[in-house]
């Protein structure tokens, strides 16, 4: 016991100088973002930006699709370009070209050698010139770099407008024509990417050969090519890990945890009869299975567009359902239904561990449940309505889509998951709290899922920490808190200690072990976790010391699942610990899948682009989608299914429930994902390395290189894993079917639900 008390004080401890540090982070952040200009001007008075247009700019590029539609600093989707390194790009260009044809009369490609390389290191010194005055809040440029910036002014109002001239390059890019209709927007959309390329390539004051994006996209025009710090903190973590791996062994190997106990001669919950509120929360696992198949569906279609920008198979699809909103869908539907899973979970087991079912909270669970759906449509169709119908800047924020990745619905609908997270919390909290209050040897892990509780209901308030005139760098630091440490931390501690106690229930892990397990696992998970949220802010205008903290520390996050082998094997020995076991073998072998694809997805994939230097050639490239795919829903969304299986045990007739559906879904979900990821997207995402590498992240992400041969070879190359995969989810859906009309028929049998029932 006293033992425990000392891994609760730790914990504590490291949570509370962890988000001091990460707040800390943010106050610099803060300070040192790039400034945005009042006034971008050529020093002959030509005014090139007003007042307010950055930010106006920066909200309109939003509003049309944001995250969805290309990215900023290498966040977002991937087959639009990186608008900062496309703009780079263009303006490096555009300028080199200028001054030979006024110096040389030619183009630029017909000088000699001599000439070329004088007007490189002209080009250089030029871009690289910090001329930001904060007295006035004015850049001014040089006439020639002004007349370069025009250029790329013409080129971008023509691509988000409706110029037909740039139809074909709108199909390769997966955007509509009139991406912006407002004339003041499309006026002030170039000078938020002119703003967001001049960050990465400035340098900052006092600094050489160092921009406020750390050199973030490599570009050797102007020379953006990767600093010293990028490459020593990539080495160090590598080697803080290796030797926190090291670490890790030989504390397991020192300290024997004792073994599991002899499992029951029978199932300990095989008589545990459901109360009202935990029949109630069946509704929510047919409603996860329900957005499983939309998200899926619009995985499909999202992918198609990577070779049919606007089209599905001839048809105008996109007319109607743009890849900005398929897009939108398809991520946003990943993390509400994982997140609806794991929340039904906890309504599902707190009456079951208390043996209480607290006044009214059956009305409370149905009443969530139609808040949530309220919230799940509404929020989906006013995204999809703003998005056709342009309806504006405002209207895009408050109640459409805000153009974030994984966060991208309107601010009211934002609110109205947070005041219904937090009353999940109270619901739960009513459940658990008569356990909490009687000692038991498991009352330690029931802290710990009501606990996790709070936190996913607390940190959700993240999300409504920025506004409409948020400077982006704050923007991108906020969102990953939700991102990283809503979705990538808090809800797999809530997860994990939920399994853990129900294993307990199940007799087949000591109570005392898993108490002690839990809470150290948490420890090192958060221990890296936390401050590892911000190997995702390297090149989003953060100070340099943000590599140095996010690689040692990100590091770490690897180091939990150096032992997730011997984990998933004991997994797998307590699913054949004795004959009744096998009621739950699916949900156990689900909980295994989820520690092998945490190796590959979290660990393998995830560190490959985890450090400075790999992510700087790899940011928003098709490794990072392979590490997405792997991680989200192999880990997250196992653990997601698991848990459903194990309540839905719990909830059916034992009569009507059976396992035949549930192998083939089992293997073709972990098959096709499989595919999915090595057949395509990592193939993809080291060619697209190759090419950042070798010419730049302009190249990479351009059309020239994802619409090659092979990069569309790779896209239809996942269409084996998509069916392989899209099997398995109708295998889940029909066997819910299945499970609804065998219980009808018990039903008329005269065989009445929940006589006998298995958990």
């Amino acid at each position: 016991m006293h033992a425990t008390r000392k891994l609760w004080t730790w914990l504590a401890v490291i949570c509370a100088l962890s988000f001091a540090v990460l707040g800390w982070v943010g106050t610099e952040i803060y300070l040192t973002a790039p400034p945005i200009p009042k006034h971008v001007v050529s020093s002959k008075g030509t005014v090139l930006f007003s007042p307010g247009q950055v930010q106006r700019g920066q909200e309109a590029w939003l509003s049309a699709g944001g995250q969805q539609l290309g990215s900023v600093w290498g966040h977002g989707s991937y087959v639009a370009p990186d608008w900062s390194a496309d703009w780079l790009h263009r303006e490096a260009l555009a300028l080199r070209e200028v001054w030979a044809q006024r110096d040389f009369g030619a183009a630029f490609d017909t000088l000699n050698a001599e000439q070329q390389a004088a007007l490189n290191s002209r080009l250089k010194t030029e871009m690289r010139r910090n001329t930001y005055d904060a007295a006035t809040d004015t850049i001014t440029l040089s006439p020639d770099r002004a007349e370069a910036v025009q250029r790329v002014v013409q080129h971008y109002t023509a691509l988000f407008g409706a110029d037909p001239s740039l139809d074909a390059l709108r199909e390769q890019y997966a955007m509509n024509a009139g991406s912006l209709t407002d004339p003041a927007d499309l006026n002030a959309l170039p000078a938020f990417i002119f703003w967001s390329a001049w960050s990465a390539a400035t340098d900052r004051p006092g600094e050489t050969d160092l921009s406020y994006t750390s050199n973030w996209p490599h570009e050797p025009l102007v020379a953006n090519t990767p600093t010293a710090g990028a490459g020593i903190w990539s080495i160090a973590s590598i080697i803080f890990m290796i030797a926190a791996i090291a670490g890790m062994i030989f504390y397991h190997s020192t300290h024997a945890e004792e073994g599991d106990p002899k499992p029951p001669k029978a199932d300990p919950l095989f008589d545990l009869k459901p109360t009202p509120s935990m029949k109630a929360t069946r509704k929510y696992f047919y409603v996860v299975i329900g957005l499983i198949l939309a998200q899926v569906g619009m995985g499909v279609i999202t992918a198609h567009y990577a070779v049919e920008g606007q089209s599905f198979f001839g048809f105008p699809l996109a007319q109607i359902l743009p890849f900005t909103v398929s897009r939108t869908i398809h991520t946003q539907f990943a993390v509400l239904w994982i997140a609806t899973a794991w929340l039904a979970t906890g309504l599902y087991i707190a009456p079951a561990i208390s043996g209480v079912e607290p006044k009214y909270q059956k009305l409370g669970v149905d009443m969530l449940f139609y808040a949530l759906l309220f919230i799940v449509v509404g929020s989906t169709a006013m995204g999809w309505l703003g998005t056709l119908q342009h309806l504006g800047n405002d209207f895009s924020f408050w109640i459409g889509n805000q153009g974030l990745e994984f966060t991208s619905m309107g601010r009211i609908w934002q609110i109205l998951l947070f005041i219904g997270l937090l009353f999940w919390v109270t619901l739960l909290g009513r459940g658990l709290m008569p356990a909490l209050k009687t000692p038991s040897e498991s009352r330690g892990l029931i802290a710990m899922v009501f606990l996790a509780a709070l936190c996913i209901g607390g940190f959700y308030a993240t999300s409504l920490t920025w506004g409409k005139h948020t400077h982006y760098s704050m923007i991108e630091y906020w969102r990953w808190w939700l991102v990283h440490l809503w979705v990538e931390g808090f809800f797999e501690v809530f997860a994990t200690a939920v399994i853990a106690l129900l294993f307990t229930r199940l007799g087949l892990i000591r109570a005392s072990t898993a108490n002690s397990a839990i809470i150290l696992e948490t420890i090192v998970f958060l221990f890296g976790g936390i401050l590892g949220t911000l190997h995702h802010l390297y090149f989003t205008g953060t100070p340099t010391f943000v590599i140095a903290i996010g690689a040692m520390f990100s590091a770490l996050e690897v180091v939990p699942l150096a032992m997730i082998g011997v984990e998933a094997y004991r997994n797998y020995q307590r699913s054949q610990a004795a004959p009744w076991v096998q009621a739950y073998k699916w949900s156990i072998l689900c909980f295994i899948a989820v520690g092998f694809w945490n190796v590959v997805g979290a660990g393998l994939l995830g560190f490959s682009i985890n450090t400075p230097i790999a992510l700087y050639y790899m940011q928003g490239l098709n490794m990072t989608a392979a590490h997405g795919h792997a991680a989200l829903f192999g880990v997250y969304g196992m653990l997601g299914i698991g848990l459903l299986l194990f309540c839905l045990r719990g909830l059916s007739n034992r009569l009507a429930w059976s396992d035949r559906l549930l192998a083939p879904m089992f293997w073709s979900l972990n098959m096709g994902l499989g595919m999915m990821v090595f057949m395509s997207l990592v193939p993809a995402g080291i060619y697209q390395a190759w090419a950042s590498v070798t010419k730049g992240m302009w190249f990479a992400r351009s059309p020239e290189v994802v619409h090659s041969p092979f990069m569309e070879t790779m896209v239809w190359l996942r269409v084996p894993g998509d069916i392989v995969f899209t099997v398995g989810v109708l295998c889940l859906a029909w066997f819910a079917i299945r499970l609804i009309t065998g219980e009808k028929r018990k039903q008329s049998a005269h065989h009445p639900i929940g006589v006998v029932n298995q958990t």
